[in-house]
């Protein structure tokens, strides 16, 4: 499908930094010079033909619940049954054929460790194979979202994470609320308020608060990026000393094709790395393009690496917060 010239600039301007207003789309609108229900046509649109996956947030690991990145070495006649049994359970929120021989790669989220430890035990229990546990160590850039119409590519503004900041029960209520996106609607926050039973006004208070603390990454639209050309999705991996990985970090982030940065914990002997690096491209060539950047950049060209990419997605899902986990398991 191809995109109009308004629906393209409206992605693109609004994956960050969605309105914290009464009537968001209204003001999403005026950017375009279009009226609120032409605006909420469009995305209702793009949501029906998924190239966008929600409007909502995107939460910081661990700053709400708990998360894992986890992995299966799964027999290629195997694959799409067992990429089924992970895809039904409701904590696991990302879901991909990769190219290694660790080939199935997904994200499990949930309400506390508890949930992520049981979905894991699950999936081991169904089909019979170990489960790789990656979790997180250290964030370094968490955004997934990049400009799609060419051209210089803006600075983008520092995460911030304040580390003392607690999210309450209610910022919970709303989170979970959210974890499946804002209805397009003229007041989504209005329904999310009637939904935890607090005032709009609240809602919005909250959220603006959750984003200032860093609990909040980024509040826009969450867009499908195969569906929109990005097909070569590749996790770049590397095997860095624990106490070099903080400084190569730091230059590897200042790329601009860098979506996501982090250090996980490494599950010798099966897997000795512990820096990751996500880049979307075009095309397998542009992507490791970057990939030799990066090297270059953190003078990891000498370090053990890797470079997985996605062949498929069996699931693409917002973060869970609710309960349902509890509710399967």
């Amino acid at each position: 499908m191809t995109l109009t010239h308004c629906e393209l600039a409206l992605l693109d301007r609004w994956q960050r930094g969605f309105p914290l207003v009464s009537r968001p789309f209204a003001v999403v609108g005026q950017s375009a010079g279009i009226s609120e229900r032409a605006t909420l046509d469009i995305f209702e649109r793009l949501r029906k033909q998924q190239m966008i996956s929600r409007i909502g947030a995107i939460v910081r690991p661990h700053a709400v619940g708990a998360s894992t990145l986890a992995a299966m070495r799964v027999a290629p006649d195997r694959l799409g049954d067992v990429a089924a049994s992970v895809s039904r359970q409701p904590c696991v929120s990302h879901n991909y054929e990769r190219t290694n021989t660790f080939n199935l790669w997904f994200v499990i989220t949930g309400p506390d460790a508890r949930a992520v430890a049981s979905t894991i035990s699950e999936i081991e229990n169904l089909t019979g194979l170990p489960v790789l546990d990656l979790p997180l160590q250290q964030a370094y850039h968490l955004d997934l979202g990049f400009p799609l119409q060419g051209g210089p590519r803006p600075r983008r503004a520092k995460s911030v994470f304040a580390p003392g900041f607690c999210p309450d029960t209610t910022d919970r209520k709303l989170l979970a609320a959210i974890e499946d996106g804002l209805a397009i609607v003229p007041e989504p926050y209005g329904e999310v308020a009637d939904s935890i039973g607090v005032a709009e006004t609240e809602v919005i208070m909250r959220l603006k608060r959750l984003a200032q603390s860093g609990v909040v990454t980024r509040l826009g639209c969450i867009v499908r990026h195969r569906k929109l050309g990005y097909t070569a999705n590749a996790m770049a991996v590397w095997n860095v000393p624990d106490d070099e990985a903080d400084a190569v970090a730091s230059a590897l982030v200042r790329n601009e094709r860098v979506t996501l940065c982090y250090r996980r914990k490494r599950a010798r002997p099966d897997w000795p790395y512990n820096l990751y690096c996500m880049v979307h491209a075009r095309s397998r060539t542009d992507a490791l393009a970057v990939i030799d950047d990066l090297n270059v950049a953190g003078g990891l060209s000498q370090k053990k690496q890797a470079v997985l990419f996605s062949t498929r997605c069996f699931k693409q899902r917002g973060a869970v917060f609710s309960d349902q986990a509890q509710r399967v398991h």
